[in-house]
C-alpha cells in the first residue's frame, strides 16, 4: 500500500511540473509575440516620424542627470516597460 501511495504522489508530482511547462511555454510565446507587436508599432512610429512624450520621461533625465542612475533606470523602466539593458543605455544618453 505505501509503494501505491508513493508512486501516486509522484505521478502527482510529474503531471504538475508538466503543467507548469506548458504554462510557461504559453507565457513564454505571448511574450515573444508582443515583444514583436511592439517591435513593429516602433518601426511604424519612426516612419511616421512620431515620438510618444511621456512626462516622467523628464523626471527621469532629471534623475540621471543628478547622479541618481539607478533610480533613473528603475523608473525609465516603469515608464517605458523597457529590458534593464535598453534602460541602462537610455539613462546614459540621458546623463550627458
Amino acid at each position: 500500500m505505501e509503494t501505491v501511495t508513493s508512486v501516486a504522489t509522484a505521478l502527482l508530482v510529474v503531471a504538475g511540473i508538466a503543467g507548469l511547462a506548458g504554462v510557461e511555454s504559453r507565457f513564454s510565446r505571448t511574450d515573444r509575440r508582443l515583444a514583436r507587436i511592439e517591435h513593429k508599432l516602433d518601426l511604424i512610429l519612426g516612419h511616421l516620424d512620431l515620438h510618444e512624450a511621456d512626462p516622467r520621461l523628464d523626471e527621469v533625465a532629471g534623475l540621471a542627470r543628478a547622479g541618481r542612475r539607478i533610480e533613473a533606470i528603475k523608473t525609465y523602466r516603469e515608464v517605458t516597460g523597457a529590458g534593464l539593458k535598453e534602460a541602462k543605455q537610455a539613462v546614459d544618453r540621458m546623463a550627458v
